[in-house]
């Protein structure tokens, strides 16, 4: 990367002066908007002064629950253009009520303390008045229009970006990211897929508050030059189809997801037509923000080969915001691959090959290799901790010299990921924190969460593992076509049996979206495991197998 200062800068601003420089669609409503990065670019800076008159100036710190419209798109950089700092804080996560909510943004925000506060006005609607009324939040509505300031964005190592996390594992942190660290990891990234100014066309529904969304969706392709298909996670979870829908229609190259939003639209598709074009154009989908599921792939694979795509357009990749983003990921044009390993012999941190038709075999996707710029020192053929050198690392957590100390030592971060390397190849396994220990041994517990997933009547990717002194608690989502729930349970804990060698105590059935997850769809274990000691959950049935 260029070593110029006011690089990223350069290339968001200056997208117009290169050939090919793209254009932005979005869905402010229910039909597609088409503007070109150049005037998306200047109505960011008509945006300044209103952002200068709201106390938005060089080392402001201001915070956004950002989503995916065409006025936060702008405000990003005109708060940039203006001097600010940005700091994305996540969205709710599912099974959160709206007063839980607004005590975890007020938690974030004494650590924060931010001078302004601005959303999208139809996220201001949803917010509890209190909260609103609180931070004294704006809309970037307000803003669109109200004149231009000289633009004084921050410098290349100052901060510029602090990415809240969503909370898969406790109360979200912020990650300082600078403009030298956010080059880097776009660099990197058009590096990664090969991207082609004037051919490529992305396309997106992740929300703009989580890294992948903001770096992965919104910035590689602006900063690159390519065009964007910028939709949202509502208009997904209202109708999974339009994610390779609109790949199909608009012929898109590129696009990214985690795999269970893969799961979803791949069932969507599995008994339909595409009706408008196809996908042979399509080149690279990248797979991450949780571990890849082999079977998801294949599924997948089968249902959108029939419009086109090959099975080398899935990219299975690790990332964090801790790097901005990627780390690692499957080369452009080589399918995916995986190893199949003993599943108990996992837990106890042993990598044992076995048969793939193996009953204790378990298929750990390999997530490819590290991208240009980026280290896993330490990991070879044996399960160990993951610790990243990148070129994109953040400076550390914001106010947060503790968990900074603990996780960012020596110019390595210590992610608490588990993972090893085969052939040059990076397996992620999963956190530390998924690993229970039950009877004096050692239990992975997603290795059971998967296999429970793959039972008839259980929601896909709704199952989560919970250990504690009264015993191995199973909670998982049910299907309402489920009736008999012991007759489930029996054959839930046979398969904790077959699969980690462990007795289930208990199964607490739930309804459809009970289980707290992250936005990218990450299952919130911290928050299950509170609920159910708590007696927040509502059951539709407890079965106890003790």
């Amino acid at each position: 990367m260029p070593s110029d200062t006011g690089y990223l800068w350069d290339r968001l601003v200056g997208v117009a002066a290169r050939p090919g420089h793209g254009s932005m669609v979005s869905w402010p409503d229910s039909e597609p908007r088409r503007v070109d990065w150049s005037d998306v670019v200047r109505d960011a800076e008509r945006m300044t002064a209103g952002l200068r008159a709201a106390g938005v100036r060089p080392g402001t710190r201001v915070a956004s629950v950002l989503t995916n419209t065409p006025e936060t798109v702008r405000g990003v950089l005109a708060t940039w253009l203006a001097g600010g700092a940005l700091a994305s804080l996540p969205v709710p996560p599912r099974g959160m009520d709206a007063m839980e909510y607004a005590e975890q943004l007020a938690v974030m925000c004494r650590r924060l303390r931010p001078e302004v506060f601005i959303v999208a006005a139809q996220t201001l609607a949803a917010l509890p008045e209190a909260v609103v009324a609180k931070f004294g939040i704006r809309t970037w509505e307000s803003m669109v229009d109200t004149g231009r300031v000289e633009a004084s964005p921050p410098g290349d190592d100052e901060v510029a970006f602090i990415q809240y996390s969503s909370g898969s594992t406790s109360t979200p942190k912020g990650c300082m990211l600078t403009p030298r660290a956010i080059a880097a990891q776009l660099d990197l990234l058009g590096h990664m897929v090969d991207g082609r100014p004037g051919y490529d066309r992305v396309m997106s529904w992740l929300p703009l508050s989580h890294d992948m969304g903001m770096f992965g969706g919104l910035l590689t392709p602006w900063f690159n030059g390519w065009d964007l298909y910028l939709s949202s996670p509502e208009r997904f979870a209202m109708a999974p189809r339009t994610w390779f829908g609109d790949l199909a229609r608009y012929g898109g190259t590129i696009t990214t997801g985690p795999t269970s939003g893969l799961h979803l639209a791949a069932r969507a598709w599995g008994t339909r037509n595409l009706s408008a074009g196809d996908l042979t154009r399509m080149r690279v989908c990248i797979v991450g923000a949780e571990r890849v599921d082999w079977d998801t792939l294949q599924v997948a694979h089968g249902v959108f080969s029939r419009f086109g795509m090959r099975e080398e357009v899935f990219m299975p990749a690790y990332g964090l915001a801790e790097s901005v983003l990627a780390v690692t990921a499957t080369p452009v044009d080589e399918k995916p691959r995986y190893v199949p390993v003993d599943g108990v012999a996992l837990a106890d941190g042993e990598i044992r090959p076995v048969a793939d038709d193996d009953p204790m075999a378990t298929r750990v996707v390999s997530a490819g290799v590290p991208v240009r710029g980026a280290e896993l020192p330490g990991l070879d053929g044996t399960l160990g901790e993951v610790r990243i050198r990148s070129a994109s690392l953040s400076t550390g957590y914001w106010a947060d010299p503790e968990r900074t100390a603990a996780s960012f030592v020596d110019g390595a971060f210590h992610t608490n990921d588990l993972g090893f390397v085969s052939d040059g190849h990076f397996y992620p396994v999963g956190r530390s924190d998924d690993m229970l220990s039950i009877a004096g041994r050692k239990v992975y517990a997603r290795e059971v969460e998967q296999a429970v997933d793959r039972l008839e009547g259980v929601r896909t990717g709704c199952s989560t593992l919970i250990g504690g002194e009264d015993g191995l608690t199973l909670c998982l989502e049910v299907k309402p076509t489920v009736t008999d729930y012991k007759e489930l349970a029996a054959l839930a804990a046979d398969v904790a049996m077959a699969k980690a060698a462990v007795v289930l105590d208990r199964c607490v059935f739930l309804d459809r979206n009970t289980v707290p997850k992250t936005p990218s769809g990450k299952i919130q274990r911290h928050r299950c495991r509170h609920l159910l000691a708590s007696g927040r959950f509502a059951p539709l049935a407890v079965v106890d197998l003790s």
